[in-house]
């Protein structure tokens, strides 16, 4: 495997080649329900590729928490008011996460914005998604301002994160059509539904066969 900061890759190429099987941490705030989708691909496949190797949380006493415990996975939460600052708490984490010398870490509903930090220690290797077709409608309400603009088709994104707001490569997208009588609620669960069966292929492709990250460009073996 070649980290970002490896001198085996020029500037702008990120090289990623897992040993099987990779090793996954997931990141979670809430329910979990995208991380129960990886649990359930990773129990029911055995070539997979992946294993999720602990799950850590931004709260305690959460759904998703709970959902990896019942899985036998271990897990650690680190709250933000628990640190003098903000940056204590992002070293934190990266050190916490470090511990599992994860090939890929996972934002599945992970609400806080990783910092310079963390992703310096792990930047080309942690994925998140976003529901929007990037770039378009990035930030925290996408199906509603998909549906205020008027498109006809929206969807979902798993991408690479940055230093930016959901601007990271792009990985895979996919689409979901907007339906007349849509609300963003209404939307918005269509848009789990295909976010939910996209990570899961991404997230075993990555595993299973690598990646590398040319500037912008995403390309799977």
């Amino acid at each position: 495997m070649v980290h970002p900061e490896g001198n085996q890759s020029p500037p702008g190429l990120v090289q990623h080649h897992p040993d099987p099987p990779a090793r996954i941490v997931v990141l979670v705030s809430g329910s979990g329900t995208n991380l129960q989708a990886l649990i359930d691909a990773e129990q029911a496949d055995p070539a997979f590729g992946g294993t999720i190797v602990a799950v850590g949380a931004d709260r305690t006493g959460i759904r998703g928490l709970e959902r990896a415990e019942q899985a036998g996975i271990p897990t650690f939460a680190l709250r933000v008011k628990d640190f003098a600052s903000r940056e204590d708490w992002d070293r934190a984490l990266r050190d916490k996460v470090a511990e599992y010398t994860p090939d890929l870490v996972v934002s599945a509903g992970f609400m806080k914005l990783l910092g310079p930090d963390f992703l310096a220690a792990f930047g080309g290797r942690v994925i998140n998604t976003h529901p929007a077709l990037s770039p378009s409608f990035p930030g925290m309400h996408g199906p509603a301002d998909a549906l205020e603009y008027g498109v006809k088709i929206t969807g979902c994104t798993v991408f690479f994160v940055t230093a930016g707001v959901d601007d990271g490569p792009i990985i895979a997208q996919s689409a979901v059509a907007v339906r007349d009588e849509d609300d963003a609620e209404l939307l918005h669960e269509r848009i789990k539904t295909a976010e939910r069966a996209l990570l899961v292929d991404v997230v075993g492709r990555l595993a299973r066969h690598g990646w590398t990250i040319d500037n912008r460009k995403v390309i799977l073996p």
